[in-house]
């Protein structure tokens, strides 16, 4: 004989043992693969915000012209929201003195530090009187900043004299000082000389400037 399943399964549980149900319920494949997505989200947000933004532009319904704003104003506000809304979507909320992650080869090097710590390096190395060190980690720091404000481009093979150029025309006033300062990177890295105080009072000097001051000309 086949015995038969018991009736005694509670069908008037708890609310704790109901949400706990529903909570199952709800995370089999079925209910989540028939969920928004974020796309979704975002796209319904995106044309509930273009229909409000032409119920506005034509006075709450009313056709361009008839109570609400000129024809000429929708041609030229709509674009713009497009190019707007797509350029949000392209690249995400803008940011204030934005900072990109520029790693990997510097100056023939490959080196993942970004420039706060070249520049913690240096002032390490000074205090302890290595200025060769010292003088080479600034200058470096210096290159990393710059390529971090996508003001100087720096690639594997740019040497210490080609960004020395390629700031100069980013910060002219400071020219013969960016200069100077590869030309003592390029003998205390290459020429085996060792640094001295006063070529590192020098670049830090410059550093300092560069780092506070707003570019002349466009990103080299």
């Amino acid at each position: 004989m086949i015995p038969l399943p018991p009736f005694d399964v509670p069908v008037d549980p708890d609310a704790p043992e109901a949400r706990e149900w529903l909570a199952d319920e709800l995370s089999k494949a079925p209910y989540q693969s028939a969920k928004p997505t974020f796309i979704d989200v975002l796209a319904q947000q995106i044309f509930g915000w273009f229909d409000d933004l032409v119920d506005w532009l034509s006075g709450a319904g009313g056709a361009p012209g008839a109570g609400g704003p000129p024809f000429w104003i929708l041609a030229v506000l709509i674009p713009v929201a497009v190019i707007a809304v797509l350029a949000f979507l392209v690249y995400g909320v803008p940011r204030l003195n934005r900072r990109s992650r520029v790693t990997g080869t510097l100056f023939g090097e490959d080196d993942i530090r970004d420039a706060a710590a070249l520049r913690r390096a240096a002032q390490t190395a000074a205090d302890a009187g290595d200025y060769t060190t010292a003088v080479a980690e600034l200058f470096r720091a210096l290159a990393r900043s710059l390529a971090e404000r996508s003001l100087v481009h720096t690639d594997p093979g740019t040497t210490a004299s080609a960004f020395a150029g390629r700031a100069a025309t980013v910060f002219p006033a400071e020219a013969d000082a960016l200069r100077a300062g590869a030309r003592d990177f390029d003998a205390v890295r290459y020429l085996g000389h060792p640094g001295t105080r006063e070529q590192w009072d020098a670049l830090r000097a410059l550093e300092a400037r560069v780092r506070s001051a707003r570019p002349a000309l466009e990103p080299a």
